[in-house]
């Protein structure tokens, strides 16, 4: 008997609808024709141990017990799921083989690996065992997937990272929480200060942004623009506009973004060069494309529902389940790839042809898309264990959909059909002139080809950028700088955060890194959690009055300030946690190893709990014991806070 073991009973219901009928359906699992049989997980139904579950010294909270180092991992069923836990325990001892259906992610992977090393499964039986990737439920792709079966050893590197990354959580989250949390006891903040691998440096990032706004001055600055002309005879409306380009000489009178903060010297530059000839020292013109913009992954989906509709992420992920799981509309929503499979082009025809033939705005597009263009986004060498998010061969006709189903529905159609328009094509003129001495620079840009962008109209004209107008030169050609104008700005503060640009620091969280060297074992894509995790992070941060909402910002909250500022420096910056990431993915990708995750890992945590001792806590807020009730019992006042999974 051959049993399959699905992550959730959507996804066992799928698989069970592609095998030989007729079916008995159970409770627990659904018996095929053949004699196979078809479970599941209902998601996580093991967990990581309590501390308490090592040592009895663990349940009392006190620095000498820390840090808490289980020799010996554990899990343990979770009380709710235990019947399915038992059913799966009986029906992996009567199969002869098993087929691994876990989610395709690091995350599905682990959860079915554990169930099957938590029943002690053989050597023999564990190396048979296969693995099944479906990232769309409707009946022919899942067919498909199972005539597509895969060893399940090649994905065990996956299975290790998503281990390292629990059990780091487990290790960073439960330890620091307890080490923080006596050192805040004793200035009266008494309840649980929470820390977390991940979600403490988010907290940080929106912390310091706030009092980088609080904190910010407003200084003024100038800008130096040269009217030019073919000659001096050339008539003002004929005229175009260059913008001075400050020397190295000049830098101490800038910015660190080099713009002048010292108003005589843009009024001496403007004196020099009214009515002074103006010499072209370079020009330059270039055909120049702009690919089309690759699928959606999850991250980026949320990211635009989030500038569109403003949607929150955790929203986003809900709706994007529903129309995988319930409507079957969408691929596996939980990606972190933005490619697809060479296989997948197979597919597409049928796609777009369901997609014109919908009652949905996106017929139209659909329609005009060329389906012999072949974006870059088919690339095998870019796919892990899933692909991009894109629409199934499923009709949207006659589903229901609510708003937000529909909208996130037509961003991912628009996404996938993007791929088959042409690339996006523009004439591209950069100049440069002397005048004076100073040299002076601007750009041009005309639109050949509109291509994919035509399914992206922009709705707020007065944002794009109007085009210079720049007469045919050649390179030594004097010009006319009929008059210089000094325009005065204002520097501005940094903008709070929102749904979407938190994400995005989260998903390039390099640019947020100060430690150099950190910087530079990081890719533009590594991030802080995954894509998976994200949504449930900044929701985690939110239900602990960390972050608060005002409009679309997001901000902190007085708690969540004082708990950035209590903490050393280290637990709320990005860096550390960064490169942990990093190196996660590196050891799914086979780049690196769970030990050299692991053991950095305890070193730093055993180093801050040192440094817990020794950190103030006076800026945090007096906070009283709160009585405790357990339902049908008296009140009564504790003077340990109840022990939490931090993530």
């Amino acid at each position: 008997m051959k049993l399959y073991i699905a992550e959730k009973p959507s996804l066992g219901r799928a698989i069970a609808a592609a095998l030989p009928k007729p079916h008995k359906n159970h409770k627990t699992h659904i018996e095929v024709a053949n004699g196979d049989v078809v479970s599941w997980c209902v998601g996580h139904i093991l967990e990581q141990a309590d501390p308490q579950d090592y040592d009895d010294r663990f349940k009392k909270w006190s620095m000498e017990t820390l840090p808490m180092l289980p020799q010996q991992w554990q899990l343990k069923p979770i009380a709710r799921t235990r019947d399915q836990l038992a059913a799966l325990r009986k029906l992996v001892k009567q199969a002869d083989d098993i087929i691994h259906a876990g989610d395709p992610d690091r995350e599905g992977q682990l959860l079915v690996d554990e169930v099957i090393d938590f029943f002690k499964v053989s050597k023999a039986k564990k190396l048979r065992v296969k693995r099944l990737l479906i990232s769309d439920l409707n009946l022919p792709a899942v067919k498909r997937s199972l005539n597509a079966l895969k060893d399940n050893q090649d994905f065990m590197p996956l299975s290790i990272s998503a281990l390292a990354r629990s059990r780091a959580d487990w290790l960073y989250g439960l330890n620091l929480t307890r080490a923080y949390t006596l050192q805040g006891q004793k200035q009266g903040y008494n309840s649980v200060l929470s820390v977390g691998r991940v979600q403490t440096p988010i907290l940080g990032l929106v912390v310091r942004r706030e009092q980088a706004i609080a904190e910010f001055i407003s200084k003024p600055y100038y800008q130096v623009l040269a009217h030019l002309a073919l000659n001096e005879s050339e008539d003002n409306n004929d005229c175009f506009t260059v913008k001075w380009q400050p020397s190295e000489a000049c830098q101490q009178y800038c910015d660190e973004e080099g713009r002048v903060l010292v108003k005589g010297l843009a009024e001496n530059v403007v004196t020099r060069i009214n009515n002074q000839p103006a010499i072209v020292e370079d020009i330059k013109t270039e055909q120049k494309q702009q690919n089309q913009p690759l699928p959606f992954n999850l991250s980026s989906l949320q990211i635009s529902a989030a500038k569109q509709f403003s949607m929150n992420a955790k929203l986003v992920l809900d709706v994007c389940q529903a129309l995988y799981e319930k409507h079957k509309l969408v691929t596996y929503p939980r990606s972190d790839c933005r490619y697809l499979p060479k296989e997948q082009l197979k597919q597409a025809p049928g796609i777009i042809n369901m997609l014109a033939a919908s009652n949905l705005p996106c017929n139209v597009q659909a329609k005009n898309s060329d389906k012999t263009i072949k974006s870059n986004a088919w690339n095998d060498k870019k796919i892990t264990a899933h692909h991009a998010i894109i629409p199934t061969e499923k009709s949207p006709n006659n589903i229901n959909l609510n708003s937000f189903e529909k909208n996130i529905y037509l961003l991912i159609t628009r996404q996938y059909l993007a791929q088959f328009y042409p690339v996006y094509r523009y004439q591209q003129t950069k100049l440069t002139v002397k005048i004076a001495g100073g040299l002076f620079a601007t750009s041009a840009k005309v639109e050949q080809q509109q291509g994919w962008k035509v399914l992206f109209p922009r709705h707020d004209k007065s944002s794009e950028p109007k085009d210079t107008f720049l007469p045919a030169l050649t390179k030594g050609q004097v010009l006319h700088c009929k008059r210089g104008e000094l325009i005065e700005k204002q520097t501005s503060p940094p903008e709070s955060f929102t749904d979407a640009t938190l994400l995005g620091a989260m998903t390039g969280i390099a640019r947020f890194v100060s430690d150099v060297n950190i910087k530079k074992v990081l890719r533009d894509t590594d991030g802080l959690g995954t894509d998976a995790t994200r949504a449930g992070i900044i929701d985690l941060l939110f239900k602990r009055d960390f972050l608060q909402r005002q409009g679309k910002k997001i901000i902190a909250t007085d708690v969540g300030k004082a708990l950035v500022n209590a903490l050393p420096i280290k637990a709320t910056l990005p860096d550390m946690t960064a490169q942990w990431e990093s190196t996660l993915t590196a050891i799914s990708e086979r780049n690196a190893s769970y030990v050299s995750f692991m053991d950095p890992l305890i070193s730093t945590i055993t180093e801050m709990i040192s440094e817990a001792s020794q950190q103030p806590f006076s800026n945090l807020p007096k906070v009283a014991f709160k009585p405790k009730r357990k339902a049908g019992a008296k009140r009564k006042f504790t003077r340990k806070p109840a022990m939490k999974k931090v993530g």
